[in-house]
């Protein structure tokens, strides 16, 4: 009998150490606020903001590992929804349906801004006209046929600049003649840099930031100047105007955080629209959502360094 309890007592401890063994495998496998590995989904138009938060980010905290995965805006937002993916990046809010989803799953996303980006009108450079009047696009947007426009090109149709622009338009469905989709901002800034008469839909961060591959590309083509729906005045999609709220087609970046524990998410949202992120948006020519402060350092005497 006794032996038969050494036995049983035997069986107990390897399965209470192999319990616990898996528990630390577990643990050591999660990711915290500075250390781990995650995937997070970002809205393709403004990828290259993301790339430099990241960089910077991985370069301060050296266990972080961010994997990041460039998507249109449709298919972030529903793999946020599907829990395919917990961290996305994108430049609107959730919609009230949404919300009503993730809380029916017992999930409250975090929502934090970061940055204004804009979306930039381009074209190709022997077009010598840089102006153009938003009331156009739209026009061309209904249906509504414009000397001055040949056609225009978008990124992707499920993209956020699809979406923004249908939603200024009042359209449900984009025009099926003299509008063209590709699948990123890249190819739409290469097909106008080619084409005349085009006007390009980007993201503004792909030509104040172009990737070095790119860069012939863009000095192939003009940023253009938007007159809005109620100006007279024509605004580029400059950091100054944007900063001044005149550039009409701005836009907020937010990432959506959907761990439901303090993890890699939550530090890497608190990084980017923290002091250094904050650094980076303004660096990047995209308007930071806080201004960074600035330290001075103030001397009762001056001091002559010829002394």
């Amino acid at each position: 009998m006794l032996k038969y309890g050494k036995v049983f007592g035997l069986i107990i401890f390897v399965f209470l150490f192999a319990m616990c063994n898996q528990k630390s495998k577990n643990d050591s496998n999660k990711d915290t606020i500075l250390k781990g590995a995650i995937d997070i989904v970002v809205d393709e138009t403004v990828k290259p903001i993301v790339d430099d938060q990241i960089a910077v980010f991985e370069g301060t905290y050296y266990d972080a590992k961010i994997s990041i995965q460039p998507k249109s805006e449709a298919e972030v937002i529903n793999d946020l929804l599907n829990q395919r993916i917990n961290v996305g990046i994108t430049s609107r809010k959730l919609t009230q349906e949404e919300l009503n989803i993730f809380a029916n799953k017992k999930i409250n996303p975090r929502i934090t801004p970061f940055a204004i980006d804009a979306i930039a009108f381009i074209s190709n450079k022997s077009n010598n006209d840089t102006l153009i009047a938003l009331k156009s696009v739209i026009d061309f947007m209904q249906g509504k046929k414009d000397s001055k426009i040949k056609g225009l090109v978008f990124d992707n149709p499920n993209s956020s600049t699809v979406r923004y622009m249908k939603e200024l338009a009042k359209v449900k469905d984009i025009p099926t003649s003299g509008v063209f989709s590709f699948k990123t901002n890249e190819e739409v800034m290469k097909f106008v840099a080619d084409n005349d008469g085009m006007i390009g839909v980007v993201g503004v961060n792909w030509l104040s930031q172009p990737s070095p591959n790119m860069l012939e590309i863009v000095k192939k083509i003009h940023v253009l100047s938007v007159k809005g729906l109620k100006d007279d005045q024509y605004y580029s999609p400059s950091q100054n105007d944007i900063a001044e709220q005149k550039y009409p087609l701005a836009r907020e970046l937010y990432i959506i955080n959907c761990q439901a524990y303090s993890g890699l998410g939550m530090g890497f949202a608190s990084f980017i629209s923290g002091d250094i992120g904050q650094r980076i948006v303004l660096k990047s020519g995209l308007m930071p959502v806080r201004t960074p402060g600035r330290k001075l350092l103030i001397r009762n005497q001056i001091i002559n360094d010829k002394e």
